[in-house]
């Protein structure tokens, strides 16, 4: 490993830059891991306080909503007094099988930073100084980036799929009786999806360096990006005007900014 770092990046062949990056990997793996185990021996919090949070009436959204609704003279859905469903596991080895994967998810969204800086650390021999000059803060932006998304699907995604999908039933007939893989699955869904999603203005600025993006192209399809946006905004929140609309304004803001970071790499390029 030595002998690789050691190496002048120009003068790497394919196979010490797969080793390379195997290095970097590896130490991502084991910031993902540690951070997962102390995740893991935070049981009580992890579970009690965030997962089943968005379970509770008094959940911060739903005050908040519950106010919001009321001041703009709007039905009181979010005004909870139950959410009418339970959470079960039903096979021997679920609650510990939820608790790994769960620990697991926990210990990539707590390393993320770190696992950034390792991606950053195998990207940048091949960047000239001034571009390492311009990216400094790859890291930091990136990191907060994915906080902001993971924040949005925790209190925003999370809180409007449970209420709608915790108090929709078909028939009297048939209870809500929740497993506990499928509940934690929406939630982590929710959370990891918003939070790359929110990576946007990363991923169309290294696009517009290597060329594949310009802000024209972004204008260009604008409109096909506002489709898109509002299919996913359907898919992701449930079926209701005030849902979508919620999600679809970031996303949107998102990729202005987008069209704004594309914009400013090309001028400097040209400069």
């Amino acid at each position: 490993m030595k002998q690789i770092e050691s190496k002048n990046p120009q003068q790497m062949s394919f196979l010490d830059h797969l080793e390379e990056l195997r290095w970097h990997l590896i130490r991502a793996t084991l910031g993902v891991l540690i951070a997962a185990i102390f995740a893991f021996l935070a049981k009580g919090f992890i579970f009690d306080t965030i997962l089943f949070g968005p379970k509770k009436v008094d959940f911060f959204t739903y005050r908040v909503f519950c106010n919001l609704s009321k001041s703009l003279g709007f039905d009181e859905s979010f005004c909870l007094e139950k959410l009418p469903f339970i959470i079960q596991s039903r096979t021997m080895a679920g609650q510990f099988s939820a608790h790994i994967w769960t620990a697991i998810t926990a210990g990539f969204i707590i390393s993320f930073p770190y696992v950034v800086f390792e991606f950053w650390k195998f990207i940048k021999p091949a960047m000239h100084s001034h571009e390492q000059k311009t990216a400094k803060g790859f890291i930091f932006v990136s990191s907060l980036l994915f906080f902001l998304g993971v924040l949005f699907g925790y209190y925003i995604i999370t809180p409007l799929s449970i209420n709608f999908l915790g108090s929709y039933n078909v028939s009297n007939e048939v209870l809500n009786e929740f497993d506990l893989s499928s509940y934690i699955a929406l939630i982590r869904a929710s959370v990891l999806a918003c939070g790359l999603v929110f990576e946007l203005p990363i991923i169309i600025y290294f696009l517009s360096r290597v060329g594949i993006v310009t802000p024209d192209l972004l204008k260009k399809y604008r409109k096909f990006a506002l489709v898109i946006v509002l299919i996913l905004a359907a898919v992701i929140t449930p079926p209701d005007v005030a849902s979508q609309v919620i999600v679809t304004i970031p996303i949107l803001i998102l990729y202005e900014i987008s069209i704004f970071i594309s914009k400013s790499v090309l001028k400097k390029q040209k400069n």
